[in-house]
């Protein structure tokens, strides 16, 4: 059985209807802080705070564990800046929490949303899993102190582990069971789409003077469905006696703010009112990856492309 740390939210609940479909049995533990009851629909389900480490312990206890995805973290960069101590209580205190309890289980394989923020302002794109890890935010900081941590633990316990560096997720599963759901949001595209139907009066563009064509930041989108299948490929290698590893998840290409916005404007035909606005603390210029190691060692081909047309580049 597959436990999902965090698997009501966004990203986990499409890992779980994809392992659900491929025979994979599941239990998600979560405490619907940011998650979404609604969002289990596969499995069984566990409501539970990874702050207490008892109800980490029933959760092993009652099901037969055999393998850990990890993507209960908060992930608001912005609020990181503001409130770092929230951000490393959850993200490194909570995961160490689980990954005691695993020790104490045997239960030896870990997959680990990690994060392209771990990388910090780039020295080179695209960016390689070997780029220097320099965070500019306390967000991308705990990320990386969770990775470290897995490879101490990796040498010590022998606990197999892979973390995986997203760019930025988007879409939301073709089958239209499940989506994205954040309250409040802050991704870029379902707010451009809000602003389109008339949900908000205006999109804000959190920066327009970097260094970048058109002065807007540039990041490398990537489809959650995609983002699902490359963790059961992940588990996959692991259980087949992969070694311990990262890989990127990103699909090669940059778009800006303004060319997602300027791409909705023509694929919905409304007109999208875009306010420029300060940056926001800890945003790198530009983010995008490099996924041709995820590609070579995991076997992973994104299937969804994300449809933007570069126009500033």
């Amino acid at each position: 059985m597959i436990l999902i740390a965090g698997g009501a939210g966004y990203i986990g609940s499409h890992i779980n209807k994809l392992l659900n479909e491929r025979g994979y049995r599941t239990v998600v533990f979560d405490s619907l802080v940011y998650g979404h009851r609604e969002f289990v629909k596969w499995g069984e389900f566990v409501l539970g705070d990874l702050s207490d480490i008892e109800q980490i312990r029933l959760a092993f206890k009652e099901y037969p564990v055999r393998a850990v995805m990890y993507f209960a973290a908060f992930a608001y960069v912005g609020e990181s800046v503001e409130d770092p101590q929230k951000y490393y209580i959850n993200n490194v205190a909570n995961t160490l929490n689980i990954l005691k309890v695993m020790k104490e289980f045997n239960v030896k394989y870990f997959i680990f949303s990690s994060t392209c923020a771990t990388y910090g302002n780039p020295v080179e794109i695209p960016i390689t899993e070997d780029h220097p890890q320099n965070p500019i935010n306390p967000y991308g900081q705990s990320k990386l102190m969770v990775e470290k941590i897995l490879s101490d633990y990796s040498t010590a316990y022998g606990l197999r582990n892979v973390a995986l560096r997203y760019f930025n997720a988007a879409g939301a599963d073709p089958g239209q069971e499940i989506g994205e759901w954040h309250d409040p949001e802050t991704h870029l595209i379902p707010l451009v789409l809000d602003a389109a139907i008339g949900r908000r009066e205006n999109i804000k563009v959190f920066g327009t003077d970097y260094d970048t064509p058109d002065k807007t930041c540039i990041r490398d989108y990537i489809h959650v469905t995609d983002l699902a299948d490359a963790h059961i490929l992940a588990l996959e290698y692991l259980l087949n006696g992969g070694k311990s590893d990262v890989f990127n998840l990103g699909n090669g290409n940059g778009f800006s703010v303004k060319d997602v916005i300027e791409t909705a404007r023509e694929v919905t035909g409304r007109e999208i009112v875009d306010i420029a606005s300060p940056r926001r603390a800890g945003d790198p210029a530009v983010l995008v990856g490099s996924a041709r190691k995820t590609n070579e060692v995991l076997g992973w081909q994104p299937k969804y492309c994300m449809g933007l047309a570069p126009k500033t580049q």
